[in-house]
């Protein structure tokens, strides 16, 4: 009996395959070659799924962007009220464990080859800050919001806040943990959100 191949895994697995590379060897030693000796898979194999290397590029970073709306959406279905809705959507884009480190590694690894690499991938986004401006949004749609906030203002500074975290996050785990994070995170919300 033929052995049943699920694509959508395999895709993953070479997708995430590509992150390890990334992550060992920089955006340079992201091969076509490299990545395939890291999934265990021939380069035939790997070419059947993703016919270039820019393709499979695309793919694991789209991946990465996925797998965070996946987990914002998890929180979003818990029913939870809005302050602390946020608050855990707002988690979900800052590496929390070993996971999300690596995925944001690569992502960093991934902007930085992009800005360097003329015309391709144009437009990459991560939707970070539509996302904060729609929780923004959501806060003061349920009259949470202080009085006389500027909500553009308050979205680019949730917005930085968001990245700068994720940032030092990556940069100096032992100085900013989970603990440390959701502190930073919870006193920023006391004091945009009324009592």
């Amino acid at each position: 009996m033929p052995k049943i191949v699920d694509h959508s895994e395999r895709k993953s697995h070479i997708a995430e395959a590509t992150w390890r590379v990334i992550m060992n060897q920089g955006m340079k030693g992201a091969t076509v070659r490299n990545i395939a000796q890291e999934a265990g898979v021939s380069l035939g194999a790997l070419r059947h799924y993703f016919t270039t290397q820019q393709e499979l590029l695309a793919f694991a970073m789209n991946l990465v962007k996925e797998r965070a709306n996946a987990r914002i959406e998890a929180v979003v279905s818990l029913g939870l009220p809005p302050k602390e809705l946020v608050t855990r959507a707002l988690m979900e884009m800052i590496p929390l464990d070993e996971s999300t480190m690596a995925e944001m590694e690569v992502w960093f690894a991934f902007i930085f080859h992009v800005r360097n690499t003329e015309g391709e991938h144009s437009g990459l986004n991560d939707g970070v800050y539509p996302g904060i401006c729609h929780l923004v949004d959501h806060l003061d749609e349920q009259g949470l919001l202080r009085q006389g906030l500027d909500k553009d203002n308050e979205a680019e500074r949730l917005y930085a806040l968001v990245d700068g975290l994720a940032l030092h996050a990556m940069l100096e785990p032992g100085r900013i943990d989970k603990q440390r994070i959701i502190r930073v995170l919870n006193s920023h919300m006391d004091s945009i959100c009324r009592e």
